[in-house]
């Protein structure tokens, strides 16, 4: 197959996943603003990773406003986010060095937040990258994230490309592109060691374990 662009996930792709301490601590401080001073583990565990059902089912246990507790939860994230970045806990994969040798477009497509994603293309003066998107950090931005196909169909319009290769590290990247009819190129980090896409019930086109290797495909 002969690509005319790649879009690629973030974290786990292009930069090392957050800390799962550095969030839960984001979670934390998320809850203290809203003035909740003693979650449980579970709402906190909640709280990363919420849909909008789930979301407003915390608001309503804590009696605080559902968009109150989202705002504070977004803004607590990408600050956490951007102190890992700046202290050298979350950082660069050294192999995206050789995406530089591609001659196809490039774009990202991430469901962190906008900002961070923002931040993470400042902070690493990553180049070659056009466009870019996180999601906004709104309850809609909730239900855009991936598998949902919103911003990575809204990234392949805005490049004009026709047949795009997606690179990601979760079953959801594998099954947006599966939603939009393009292949998938599925990159086993070492945090994937033993990750079953088999039981989402999704198979990439590609299985790479390094960004090397997309100069072959």
């Amino acid at each position: 197959m002969r690509y005319d662009a790649v879009v690629f996930d973030n974290d786990g792709v292009l930069t090392t996943p957050t800390r799962h301490e550095a969030l839960r601590r984001a979670m934390r401080a998320a809850y203290d603003e809203v003035g909740v001073s003693t979650p449980t583990d579970d709402h906190i565990e909640t709280l990363m990773r919420p849909d909008v059902s789930s979301l407003r089912g915390l608001a309503n246990e804590h009696g605080v406003d559902v968009e109150t507790l989202w705002a504070a939860r977004e803004r607590a994230a990408i600050d956490a986010q951007l102190t890992e970045l700046r202290e050298g806990r979350k950082t660069l994969y050294d192999d995206v060095s050789t995406l530089e040798s591609l001659s196809r477009p490039r774009a990202i497509v991430s469901n962190n937040q906008h900002e961070t994603i923002e931040n993470i293309v400042d902070h690493f003066d990553l180049e070659g990258f056009d466009p870019w998107y996180g999601r906004e950090p709104t309850l809609e931005g909730i239900e855009r994230k991936k598998p949902a196909p919103h911003y990575l169909e809204r990234t392949i319009d805005e490049m004009g490309a026709t047949e795009p290769l997606y690179v990601g590290d979760s079953w959801v990247d594998v099954a947006v592109a599966d939603a939009l009819g393009i292949d998938s190129a599925f990159i086993r980090r070492d945090h994937r060691d033993g990750y079953d896409l088999g039981r989402y019930d999704v198979e990439p086109d590609y299985e790479i374990e390094t960004l090397g290797e997309l100069g072959e495909l």
